[in-house]
């Protein structure tokens, strides 16, 4: 009995690694790839649905969203704005309207962090093959100096430098890399920070 409930309790606790997606192997980032969000990821206000789908329709929600979701408006700045919309709403239409303002945040905020997170893919491929195309210079350049002949110093002096090159802006791309896989997570951020704002005057 005991044999067979710990045999249980191994197979339990292997479950949730063997559920874990496969890391893409593309992904050069520290921070674990997600995709893209969904609102419940920020959100514990309304159901979003609704206001997913119509907030482009309401012209004042949809100029806020889009204002407050800008990463050059200071969240600071936010508070403001929506105090200053949400005190022209009556009691009934109040709820419905800032979800809006929710909606049009979220679908500004992730369909940029989407952008960036496609940009970064493509990014780390073209590094990678930037850096096979480096290893064969690097091994083209050891041919060329082990040659049992005497080396063609103009071949050999064109490899390097085309060798030296290449390392130098493979080097100066994978520092880039270093901030830009900061950007997805500062996006995140910003969007959970004004889902708060707009929750807290429901």
């Amino acid at each position: 009995m005991l044999r067979s409930t710990l045999a249980t309790l191994l197979v339990l606790a292997a479950v949730p690694a063997l559920a874990q997606p496969k890391a893409d192997p593309d992904w050069p980032c520290a921070q674990r790839k997600v995709s893209t969000l969904g609102p419940g990821a920020v959100w514990t206000g309304p159901d979003p649905t609704p206001a997913l789908a119509e907030w482009g329709n309401d012209t004042d929600a949809a100029l806020l969203a889009q204002k407050i979701a800008s990463r050059r408006l200071p969240l600071e700045e936010v508070d403001g704005l929506l105090d200053a919309f949400a005190g022209k709403l009556d009691k009934a239409e109040k709820d419905t309207r800032l979800t809006r303002v929710f909606a049009g945040v979220f679908e500004v905020l992730n369909g940029e962090r989407d952008k960036v997170v496609a940009g970064i893919g493509r990014y780390a491929r073209g590094q990678k093959v930037m850096a096979e195309r480096i290893r064969d210079e690097a091994g083209r350049i050891s041919e060329v100096k082990t040659a049992p002949d005497v080396p063609d110093t103009k071949e050999l002096t064109e490899l390097e430098s085309r060798f030296n090159w290449d390392k130098r802006i493979f080097q100066e791309r994978s520092q880039s890399l270093t901030y830009v896989c900061e950007v997805p997570t500062l996006l995140e951020q910003r969007l959970g920070a004004i889902a708060k704002k707009i929750q807290a005057r429901l």
